[in-house]
């Protein structure tokens, strides 16, 4: 496994125990048996570990919408299955959590970004770039699912049923429903009709 890969590894285990504010540089190289110059050349300081452990987290949650949208079922089918997908990584991963609702515990590293990245490595440039916002995020994941649904040019009708089906997945995770509760049959329900036929 690259450095990288390792080190980022090694952040994310090192957060699972303690406070960001807590995480010492010295033990995430440690954790992953690479030397401190090492995890600084890859990543600058803490604050780059940082962006780079949670833009590796959202990342990761947009291959997951990206392959719930990939899947060969109704469009009101990919959309349930990009809901509950949601609610499933939010539930599993604090940083994907906070990402998608903004609310961000003191427990975790608080997103920031860098303007102009000059970094030569394309990794580097991208968790450069910080996390999208909430909002950002979400309008990644609506233009994700209109494109997926076949949403021509501006299909205003279609891009609300999306980002609906996001929001409804995101009230979930805000305000957890009781465990019998299906955030997927929710938006079947009442997303459906608005995407049906298509």
């Amino acid at each position: 496994m690259p450095a990288r890969e390792s080190l980022l590894d090694a952040a994310g285990a090192a957060l699972a125990r303690r406070p960001w504010s807590r995480v010492r540089m010295v033990d995430v190289a440690a954790g992953a048996g690479f030397s401190r110059q090492t995890l600084y050349n890859e990543f600058g300081s803490k604050e780059g570990l940082a962006r780079a452990l949670l833009r590796r987290e959202t990342d990761g949650y947009l291959r997951g919408v990206d392959r719930a949208l990939a899947q060969e079922r109704e469009p009101a089918e990919r959309l349930a299955a990009v809901a509950a997908w949601t609610v499933g990584a939010a539930r599993a991963n604090a940083l994907v959590r906070a990402a998608l609702t903004g609310c961000w515990s003191e427990r975790l590293p608080v997103p920031s970004r860098v303007a102009g990245s000059t970094s030569s490595v394309l990794a580097q440039r991208r968790a450069d770039a910080g996390t999208p916002s909430s909002a950002e995020l979400l309008g990644l994941v609506r233009d994700r699912a209109v494109a997926a649904l076949g949403g021509r040019g501006r299909d205003p009708e279609l891009a609300l049923a999306c980002e609906s089906a996001l929001r409804l997945a995101l009230s979930y995770i805000v305000a957890p429903a009781r465990d019998d509760d299906d955030p997927a049959e929710l938006v079947r329900g009442a997303i459906g009709r608005w995407v049906a036929g298509r």
